[in-house]
């Protein structure tokens, strides 16, 4: 009991300044980052005209699974997200360690995307390629984005409002360019491909939507979050499939023979010229930039959400007082993802990331039925309905079994790794609480 007193008594010192504009926005940064400027390519080498349909067809799965955690969310209007589902459902050690894995992920994903970032730098400077210069500015946009988060989400929130305009208004013109290039040949294909690496293509689509749950981790400090999550989860990810499938029907229609890691460049290139070119270079480092804030909105709710629940140190779920934010959670998530961007090491976190997070996922779309039993009346009379009863979680479940079969015996070995580490803290944290 005097744990929820003091979880009830933390959320009360958090802002909602959240509202369904920054939480679609939270969305959509979450999970467009750099792989909107490769994908289009790998779909035309693997698949051809058909790749685009492909996104259709994939986004309808990935659907299933944010609709699923549309309804989960609206039983919920505290911190925390994925790790409050896993806790209220099966204990305190699942949801600690469904928070983990996504945490781990998200670390990673921080310290993978300004890396690459700075790779799409060079194309405009080439001293960004220096490793001294890399360092000083790690330092300055990891410590900027930090410096932001504790003085306030709102803060926070406007600053990614913009990014979005800079890194989506590009590809809405490239998309509004290619129009006189669409045949009836390039939108409906006559015959379908033979796949040469089907399950990598496949693994490659889901994962361009993996980061959404991103916004629920923040239902503390979001308005009314049971209706406002929940919106801005399914919108998000309808956008994000047409913005999807927009761009890489219209690059499949205007560049001939594609593919690449650069495809967006090489359609710039051809509708515009070199102005092109430099707009989708900066267009991209705006895209990954807006991907590492959504993270560092999201991440840090989940170390507040996991010392709210008693299973990490009560040092994370510190307020601060003056800005009412979780801040303790955000310098440490700063820290510690510069020092994996400088070591390289986030290589092999990056590996497993995206297991752990396909783990996790499966983990909450299992937890709905615990969780319905669970609420009160009133709750379970106001949650968002799924049709069908669990039909759509089901299929959720199941996309998220196949992703996790696809992976490789490397990305076990790591993500075990990281199981065994989060246990350690896990369990040291219980011994030291019995201590006290």
């Amino acid at each position: 009991m005097s744990n929820e007193i003091n979880i009830e008594e933390n959320e009360a010192k958090l802002k909602r300044d959240i509202g369904l504009f920054a939480a679609g926005f939270l969305v959509l940064n979450g999970v467009i980052g750099a792989g909107i400027f490769g994908l289009p390519g790998k779909l035309v080498e693997q698949a051809g005209m058909f790749g685009p349909w492909l996104i259709i067809i994939f986004g309808a799965f990935i659907i299933t699974v944010a609709w699923t955690f549309a309804s989960i969310a609206s039983y919920f209007n505290t911190t925390g997200g994925p790790v409050a589902y896993a806790n209220r459902a099966f204990g305190p050690l699942i949801g600690f360690q469904t928070g983990w894995l996504l945490y781990i992920g998200r670390v990673s994903a921080i310290a993978a995307n300004i890396n690459v970032l700075f790779n799409y730098v060079a194309f405009l400077w080439d001293g960004a390629s220096g490793e001294l210069t890399r360092g000083v500015m790690f330092f300055i946009i990891i410590g900027g984005l930090t410096a932001i988060n504790v003085m306030g989400v709102k803060k926070t929130v406007k600053a990614l409002n913009v990014i979005t305009l800079i890194k989506i208004l590009p590809v809405f013109l490239l998309i509004l360019l290619s129009i006189p290039h669409l045949t009836p040949e390039g939108i409906l294909p006559g015959n379908l491909p033979s796949f040469d690496d089907m399950s990598g293509l496949v693994l490659l689509i889901l994962y361009a939507f993996v980061g959404f749950e991103g916004a629920l981790v923040t239902a503390g400090e979001t308005k009314d979050p049971k209706k406002t999550i929940p919106r801005a989860l399914i919108s998000g990810v309808l956008v994000i499939t047409a913005i999807y499938f927009a761009i890489s029907l219209t690059y499949a229609n205007v560049v001939q023979d594609g593919g690449g890691d650069t495809p967006l460049i090489d359609m710039a290139d051809i509708l515009i010229g070199p102005v092109g070119v430099t707009m989708i270079i900066i267009a991209a480092i705006f895209s990954i930039l807006g991907n590492a804030t959504a993270i560092v909105v999201a991440a840090p709710r989940m170390t507040f959400a996991m010392a709210e629940e008693g299973t990490l140190p009560g040092w994370f779920g510190k307020v601060h007082e003056e800005y009412h934010t979780p801040a303790n959670s955000i310098i440490f998530l700063g820290v510690l993802s510069f020092f994996l961007a400088i070591s390289g090491t986030f290589v092999y976190l990056a590996i497993a990331s995206t297991l752990a997070r396909m783990i996790a996922y499966a983990i909450c779309m299992v937890s709905l039925p615990n969780i319905r039993k669970k609420a009160d009346a009133e709750t379970l009379e106001n949650a968002t309905k799924l049709p069908g009863g669990y039909i759509i979680p089901g299929i959720a479940f199941v996309v998220c079994l196949f992703a996790i079969s696809q992976s490789t015996q490397q990305s076990w070995m790591y993500m075990a790794g990281f199981v065994v580490l989060g246990s350690a803290l896990y369990f040291a944290n219980r011994l030291l609480s019995k201590n006290n």
